[in-house]
């Protein structure tokens, strides 16, 4: 095994987490904070958009089983890169769209997918994602990890989740873990 790890914000982490769950070679999705200048913060202080932190996930994954790229090509193509601090009703600095990398390589990879998606026109707006070095990671409160596991029929889940879901599966039927499809 050959774990990696990279931190990505792109709006409600409820969201990510339920689409990186899925996705083979994930070993382990936490979601949490990231990016601002508060010492542990809560959800609530977060949610003020005055502790300069955003959502992210945390992930762990095996390099040998899916690579750098196709985690960045995931998390493109599942999220609004284009919209600053907003993902759908979601709106403010907690939602921006980021990628905190933790090795150089991971930079320079993260910053040639942008270049890519550009240069291929894949968006009608400029790329707006924050790729910068990765800072303390706070684990947010338990209650938010597994979100979607334990609240699929919650509105929020049903409405918003599910249908990411829905259209990821349709993309990336590939990358789903295998005992996910049966």
């Amino acid at each position: 095994m050959n774990l990696q790890k990279i931190t990505f914000g792109s709006g409600c982490f409820w969201c990510t987490e339920a689409i990186f769950q899925t996705v083979k070679g994930v070993k382990s999705a936490i979601s949490g904070y990231m990016g601002g200048h508060v010492d542990n913060p809560t959800y609530e202080q977060v949610c003020t958009g005055n502790t300069g932190h955003a959502e992210v996930l945390e992930i762990q994954y095996d390099a040998n089983e899916i690579t750098f790229d196709e985690l960045l090509l995931i998390f493109f193509k599942t999220h609004d890169a284009t919209t600053l601090n907003r993902q759908g009703n979601d709106i403010g600095t907690q939602y921006r769209s980021a990628i905190y990398y933790y090795t150089d390589e991971q930079k320079q990879q993260a910053e040639a997918m942008v270049k890519r998606l550009t240069d291929e026109k894949v968006y009608d707006n400029p790329i707006v994602t924050e790729i910068t070095p990765a800072s303390e990671f706070y684990r947010a409160e338990d209650y938010h990890q597994d979100y979607f596991t334990h609240n699929s029929t919650k509105s929020y889940c049903a409405f918003v989740i599910q249908p990411k879901l829905n259209k990821f599966a349709k993309e990336f039927l590939d990358k789903i873990k295998p005992e996910l499809l049966q």
